[in-house]
Formats: C-alpha cells, structure tokens, sequence
C-alpha cells in the first residue's frame, strides 16, 4: 500500500474531524517530499511504520497555532510541534509586522533572549538510532536561528556573545527592550513547561507582548509567510547587523530592582534567606539582586547549574508547584533560614515557602494569590508610613487573581484596575494606556502612581519600568517582609493571619484538566460550548447568581477585535454571590483547561474566638475544595 494511503487509513481510525484529517494529510505530503524537510524524513517514515496514528495526527492537522504572544508547545517534527520551520516562520511574519508597524523606519532593530532548554526527547517520541534535526536543539540555537532571519529582513538583532555564560531572564528582556530603544523582541522559552517544549514569545517596542488587535496583525501576517528568507549565522554576524550585548543593560536592571526596596538594608546575618533558580537563570537576576541589597541567601547547591532538563527538581520547574522547593525547604529547615525564594527557569514567577514556626521548622507554601496579597500590603503600608504613597496609587490585577488584593488596595485608597483577562500583556497594557492617555478606563493617573501588578499564576511587577512579570524585584520584597517582621521579633506567616483578619480569609482552588492531543483539543471545546449552552443553576450546593461569558460579544467585553481576541475570551465566570466564584478557560500555553475557584470570608469579628475563626478558616477551605470537585466533575462530563 503506498505511503499516505496508509496514512489515510491510519487517520480514519483516530477520533478526529474530517477536515483535520485531511489538513494532515496534506502537510504530511510536503514534509515527505519538499527538499526543505528533507532532514525530517527518516524519523517521519519509522512514526508511520510505527503507527502511532493519533500521535501522527497530532503533528500534522496544524500549524502550531499563533498565540499569546508567539508559539509555545512541545519540540518535534511536524507543523504542530516546536522547530526551525516554526519558528522561523513566526519570526519571517514578525519581520513582516515591524515594517508595516514602523513604515520608513531607517533602523529596525530586536533585542533576542533564550532561556536554558534543550531538546533531549525525555518523552521518547522520536527513534534515537535515526538522524533527528531537533535531538539537542537548544534554545541558543533556536535564538540563533531567529537573527539569522531577522538579519535577512534587514533587521538588526541584539544577542548575548555566543559563550556568555549569563542568560536573559524575561523580565530583563522587558527591560533592554526599553533601555536600546529597539522596535521590538523574541524570548525563546517555554518558562516552566516540561523539558521537552520549547516556544518563541515576541514582545513589542514597549517591551510588552502584544495585545488585540495588534497581535492579531500579526498573527495574520504569519500566517500568510510562504517563504522563510535566512541567511547563515556566519554571514549575519559578518554583515554588521548582529550586535553583542555587554553587561551595561543588566546592570542597570540590577539597580533598578534594587531601587525597588522599602526598608534599611539588613545587617549582617540578620535574615537569612534560602533560594534556588530551579535550574533556570534566577541566579542571575532574584538571587543577585538580593545578594547587592545585602541579604544572607542561602543557595541549593544542587539546583543552581542552568540546565534545560530540570534534573534535581521534584515533579516540574515551577513555582506554583510546592513540590519543586522540597530541596529548599529541607535545606531551610536545617539552616533555619526566615524564607524560601524560588524562581522559574525563566525568571518571571516567583515562589516562596514561610516558617509557621518561630523555630523555623515548619514551612508552609505561599501561592500565588497570596504572595500577590503579601507584596501589595506591605509595599503600600510602607509607602503610606513614609509619606511616599503616590497621589492617586493604581493596584492592577487579572479577572482571576484574588480579590483579597482589591480590598487591600482600596484600604489604602488606591485605584484597582479588575477586569483583565488573563496574562501580563493586559498589566502591561494598562501602563501603556497610563503612560500614553493618563488614564485607563475610570482609572486616572500616570506610570509613576503604579504600585503593583499581580497574577494568581506567581507573577507580580512594581515597577514601571519594566513591562512583564518580574521575579527579582518582588523576591526583594518578600525578603524586606520577612526581615522587617523578624526585627519585630515575628514571621511572615503571622503578617499574612493580620491581613486575613482584616480583611477576610480567602481560599483558592486551581484544578487542571489535561487534554492533550487533537482528541483532547475537542473535548475541550465540546465541554466549554456545553457549558455555555447550559451553564449550572448552583454548584456544590451553592446557587450560581451570575454567569459572564467573556465570548458574549453583547457583554461587557464589547465586539471580538480578531481572533486572537476571541480566544484570549473563550472564559467562563459564574459567581455564587458574595462569597465565592468559578472560572474556567483554557491554558494558553499547555494543552489543559483551567478551574479556578475563589471562596472568602467576611474580616475577622472582633467578638470571635481564635477557635470559632479557625473554624471559620476550616469552612472556607473546605467550600473551595467542595466547589473544585463539583464543577471539574459536571464539567468533564459535560
């Protein structure tokens, strides 16, 4: 039977749409026959031996998909996978978007950053015995690849030298894009997806991402490249346009962090703080920062190489996994250290464990949204006590963050932007607006009456100057908190319980739903169009008292500006009164759909007992676990 015959009847078997079947086809056609994936074919013809129709499939039925920014996903063989080709035709049509977003423009110019990957095949996808041109391709090459285009375009790139030890965290890239004046820039990085993803993000003059309806001009002009223009990394480097970054960008980001500080330094060993980088280039940004302003860091020895295969991290490289700071916790432990620090591989989220203990033996994991919380207080208390609170203070939080940090900031009698979907771009976007309008929406002000940005998902920004999450500055913070309450003779878990009764105790549920693959693609959009037909009247025992889809383009979101724009809005919000909420939207970036659940309580009654508001605590938590359960179980049967 020949080749894609054989194919075509493999694909029948997989649970797909017709049209994806077909659209693989074709694409498969051209890797097996255009000259330009000629170095693909033997590892293309031993999957087909093999079989692997749904894996195949998955490949094939498209062009990984332009979104959030650029194209993330996993490294492989195939329009749907992470390589040169994808790449270089996102940066071709990228190329394209800086000429008709800069029209006579003498001098075009990028700034690339890469972060510590390399494609190893952990999942074992791939034949190893066959030649492979993605087996150890490694972000540098990747980055590499993209000045060699951009340089064709006749653009300019800026890189780190070729055997520069140091990396460029994604914060830092924020930053030099705005520092070099360029149009605009490319961060080849996957954050803290598995090893074996890879992805490119592209960031604008601004040194933010894009937002709709630019990001959709852009997504249409990649999708119109035809054509990759390339010249050899040689050539590009010989012909002038590559450029070598020297330290002075990173050290002026350095002072800027630390610049971002709110108390007297510490003395001595008078705080000690224990932090790991997780493999990734946190050392190089949070940990340097923390080390200038004065602080005793601790480092996991084991955990500071850079490395692209995460080797001694537990489970994934990510902050909002507690699992991956069990090292740091038990070296904390030992050491008796007041706070854990940990950053992401590239350096944008931040995590943190505290002692619950005056002993130091006890730790507790801080999420997300309570490290939000924790940062917006004590930047604003402190500011408030010195005098030094701007006019009219902006707090800016996604539709997903706690609105624990609405209250704190409105306590402070601060501006709280909302209503943001969710990603930095929107926090971004909101300075830019500030920056250029003095205002967004019913918010007055300027940059400088921005005190902080935050996400649910460990991202936190507090300064201006820098236009994407950064873990460096926030981790100086949280290290001033924990030093400001020891001199005070308390921890940073006691400060955390004076906010809650204050302000009300709020739990948090995050539950992922994976769905990999094309199947999995589909499943999800049958469950989220399910649930939009018929969104539940209560959940867990609770009534749904509004229901938002952020699609409804008669709601309060307005007319789609493109597609980018309608799927940044494929959200569902139900509210159950005052007490609770549920979101659900797709990753952005992963194949899962995510749940997010948020249950709070009134501020602590002076009349109340410690037990009765641990009781009250209690009810909380296990109302967000009830609501999680109900609502992942109703909606994967949907």
């Amino acid at each position: 039977m020949p080749q894609l015959a054989q194919v075509e009847q493999g694909f029948a078997s997989v649970d797909a749409e017709p049209a994806y079947r077909v659209q693989a086809l074709t694409y498969l056609s051209r890797w097996l026959n255009e000259p330009e994936f000629a170095g693909y074919r033997p590892q293309l013809e031993w999957l087909i031996e093999s079989k692997d129709w749904a894996g195949l499939l998955d490949r094939f039925y498209q062009i990984l998909p332009f979104g959030t920014g650029g194209r993330r996903g996993a490294v492989g063989i195939g329009p749907n996978r992470m390589n040169l080709w994808t790449l270089g035709a996102s940066v071709q049509g990228h190329a394209e978007y800086l000429k008709e977003r800069f029209p006579g423009q003498e001098r075009l110019a990028v700034v690339l950053a890469y972060d510590v990957r390399q494609f190893e095949d952990q999942r074992k996808r791939y034949n190893p015995s066959l030649p492979n041109p993605v087996r150890h391709l490694s972000s540098r090459a990747f980055a590499e690849y993209a000045a060699c285009v951009y340089v064709a375009n006749g653009i300019h790139a800026h890189i780190l030298p070729e055997k520069s030890q140091r990396y460029l965290a994604t914060p830092e890239l924020s930053f030099t894009i705005r520092k070099l004046g360029v149009q605009g820039g490319l961060n080849i990085s996957a954050s803290h997806n598995p090893p074996d993803d890879n992805g490119g993000k592209f960031y604008d003059e601004r040194g933010g991402q894009p937002i709709a309806p630019d990001d959709q001009i852009m997504a249409d002009l990649v999708e119109q490249v035809q054509t990759i223009k390339h010249v050899p990394w040689v050539d590009a480097v010989r012909g002038g346009k590559v450029h070598f970054l020297d330290d002075e960008a990173h050290r002026a980001y350095i002072d800027l962090c630390c610049r971002q500080a709110l108390i007297a330094r510490p003395r001595g060993d008078e705080v000690k703080v224990v932090f790991t980088p997780l493999h990734g280039v946190g050392s190089m940004t949070a940990m340097e920062v923390l080390i200038k302003q004065g602080f005793h860091v601790v480092a996991v020895a084991e955990q500071m190489k850079p490395d692209g295969q995460f080797p001694n991290v537990t489970q994934t490289p990510n902050p909002e996994v507690p699992a991956s700071m069990d090292r740091a916790m038990a070296l904390a432990a030992k050491e008796k250290a007041d706070i854990v620090l940990s950053t992401d591989p590239d350096a944008d989220r931040l995590g943190a464990m505290i002692p619950r203990d005056k002993e130091r033996q006890d730790w507790q994991f801080v999420n997300g949204n309570s490290i939000a919380a924790l940062i917006t207080h004590f930047k604003l208390s402190r500011l408030a006590e010195q005098g030094q609170l701007p006019r009219a203070p902006v707090v800016v939080r996604t539709l997903v963050t706690t609105s624990l940090v609405s209250r704190i900031a409105r306590h402070f009698e601060a501006q709280v932007v909302e209503n943001l979907l969710v990603g930095f771009k929107y926090i971004a976007e909101v300075l830019w607006q500030l920056e250029q309008n003095g205002g967004y929406e019913e918010v007055r002000g300027t940059p400088a009456d921005f005190s902080i940005g935050c996400e649910e998902s460990h991202g936190v920004l507090v300064t201006p100057d820098i236009r994407d999450k950064d873990a460096a500055a926030g981790a100086l913070i949280l290290a001033e908190l924990a030093l400001d309450q020891k001199r005070l003779g308390r921890t940073v878990a006691d400060y955390l319980h004076d906010i809650e009764r204050q302000f009300g105790y709020f739990a948090s549920e995050v539950r992922n739903m994976v769905m990999p693959g094309v199947e999995g693609k589909q499943n999800m959009a049958r469950m989220l169009n399910q649930l939009r037909r018929s969104p539940p009247k209560d959940i867990g025992g609770l009534a749904v008292t509004a229901f938002d889809d952020l699609q409804d383009e008669n709601g309060w979101m307005g007319p789609f500006k493109g597609s980018t724009d309608k799927a940044a809005r494929n959200f569902l919000l139900f509210r159950l009164g005052d007490q609770a909420r549920i979101a659900l939207r797709p990753s952005g970036t992963e194949p899962k759909a995510k749940t997010y659940v948020e249950v709070c309580s009134p501020p602590r009654s002076p009349k109340a007992t410690p037990a009765e508001w641990q009781k009250i605590r209690g009810d909380v938590d296990a109302l967000a676990k009830r609501l999680a359960d109900d609502f992942v179980t109703r909606a994967t049967k949907s």
